[in-house]
Order: structure tokens, then C-alpha cells, then sequence
């Protein structure tokens, strides 16, 4: 008999990278300037763009 896979990583893994994201982007954003600045619109801008594309799917 096959033990029962946990649905824990389906449901919860894209939150949790986009989290990890966010939080990398905006400690990036404090750290400093020239490729710091870079490294937090990249890890704040993707959250955003998956979020607005998945909004504007929806309609």
C-alpha cells in the first residue's frame, strides 16, 4: 500500500516563492544602492507582474 502524499508543497509552494521574493527584494532595497537596487526591483517586480497577470486572467 502506497502511503498518502502530502497536498502541503502543491498548495503552498508558489506562496512561499513569492514570499521569499518579496522579503529578498525588499531587504535588497535596504542594503544599498547601484546592483542592490537592481536586485530589489527584480525581486519585488516579479510578485507584482505574476499578481497583476493573474488578476487580469481572471476577467
Amino acid at each position: 500500500m502506497r502511503p498518502r502524499q502530502s497536498n502541503f508543497w502543491k498548495v503552498f509552494s508558489t506562496p512561499l516563492v513569492l514570499a521569499l521574493l518579496s522579503a529578498a527584494g525588499l531587504f535588497a532595497a535596504l542594503l544599498g544602492d547601484g546592483v542592490w537596487d537592481a536586485l530589489s526591483w527584480i525581486g519585488l517586480g516579479i510578485p507584482a507582474i505574476l499578481a497583476l497577470r493573474g488578476l487580469l486572467q481572471r476577467r
